[in-house]
């Protein structure tokens, strides 16, 4: 069986075109690329012009190695990446610009602070962003949606067989869908407030029932005849009140099963996927507290849910090693057969940080030992790689 977790001590500039080279495809890319907030990043390229100029030093770092991903990405893959206020705008041009405008897919709010951050003037920022973008957007294999944000508590009712369900209009609440742009969707369906039972046809002690707004004005029915004649078990008339006074409407029985998915929203809050100090507790429960600031593995983990479950993920800056320890953990929540490859170069560790303190000289030796941590720990095995850097 493959590793789940493989590392490759190297510049992703060098290591990007091996890996193009040698055939390899990935399906999800992570990114958590420096994010020029003052510190000197460790990725000295040759950019032209004066090194002053440290937003398009920062571009100039960048574009090399998102081209370099866009080749090594599958047609069904997508490409996440996360920055911070600093430099969000020039990195939506970038990748506007290396995968195309039409391949965007959603600029996401990550609440990674909810105490937000007290040092320094301004606002008590709380925030991150992770830009999402498809490699081709007719294959991506992206969902939008993931099965841990489903609620129980929002399908309140219970049928006799015990399964959970919730009501939803059959009407189409949308009013640009009216008779007017949906002919076909408008006509009459027959139902029983007292028994529930509803048909296309009608039937002794049935009423009359035409979809409407709640000022009466005509609207369209969700469901076609045919799905109506196909799944009537699933719909139920009720009495219901309002404006109009008392009337009959047909409602979905919308039901609570196994493997259901809700539609994710573009704010991802820190009560769901974790925080940088959830991040610091799981790094330290592992290796010790050798990074302040790290991703947690909720984050990759709802990355992860959007994509299928033998995705090979690819990523390029991996750090403290977030991204191969959240598929590792994915894998053994959903049974999934993911396979990652973390890639980071041999740069030193910032002088007094905690790694420094704790005897480590490179980041690397850092994402190194906690991915070995996590084949001890959660399991799926883990080897390293070698290369042939190539400069390109």
């Amino acid at each position: 069986m493959q590793p789940w977790n493989t590392f490759v001590e190297g510049d992703n500039l060098d290591v990007l075109p091996w890996l193009a080279a040698s055939g390899e495809r990935y399906d999800v890319v992570y990114l958590d690329p420096p994010y020029n907030t003052g510190n000197p990043f460790a990725y000295r390229d040759k950019v032209p012009g004066p090194r002053a100029d440290r937003h398009r030093a920062w571009v100039e770092m960048m574009r090399p190695r998102l081209e370099a991903v866009r080749t090594v990405m599958t047609e069904r893959g997508a490409v996440f990446v996360s920055i911070d206020d600093h430099e969000v705008a020039r990195l939506r041009l970038l990748l506007d610009d290396v995968f195309g405008e039409d391949c965007f897919v959603a600029q996401i709010v990550v609440n990674l602070n909810p105490k937000g951050r007290q040092l320094g003037g301004g606002f008590a920022t709380s925030h991150e962003y992770l830009l999402v973008y498809a490699r081709a957007t007719t294959a991506c294999a992206l969902d939008p949606s993931s099965p841990s944000t489903v609620d129980p508590r929002d399908f309140p009712l219970t049928e006799d067989d015990g399964r959970r369900y919730r009501r939803l209009p059959l009407r189409n609440t949308n009013k640009k869908f009216n008779p007017v742009t949906a002919p076909t969707m408008h006509f009459a369906v027959y139902g029983s407030p007292e028994t529930g039972r509803v048909a296309t046809e009608p039937f002794a002690g049935a009423t009359e029932i035409k979809p409407v707004f709640g000022d009466g004005s005509p609207a369209v029915w969700r469901w076609s005849v045919a799905l109506i004649d196909e799944r009537p078990d699933d719909l139920v008339c009720r009495w219901v009140g309002g404006a109009l006074g008392r009337r009959a409407d047909i409602f979905q029985k919308d039901w609570l099963h196994e493997g259901r998915r809700k539609k994710l929203r573009t704010i991802w809050l820190a009560s769901e996927i974790g925080s940088t100090d959830t991040a610091v507790a799981e790094l330290k429960a592992l290796v010790g507290h050798l990074f302040e600031s790290p991703k947690p593995t909720g984050l990759l983990q709802r990355v992860l849910e959007t994509m299928p479950d033998d995705a090979r993920v690819l990523d390029p800056f991996a750090g403290s090693g977030t991204t191969g320890h959240a598929v590792a953990l994915h894998n053994i929540v959903d049974g999934g057969r993911r396979t990652c490859l973390s890639v980071n170069a041999p740069e030193p560790v910032r002088p007094g940080s905690n790694a420094d303190l704790a005897g480590y000289t490179r980041v690397s030796e850092v994402t190194r030992l906690r991915l070995r941590a996590v084949a001890d720990v959660v399991g799926g095995g883990f080897v390293e790689a070698f290369v042939t850097a190539q400069n390109s």
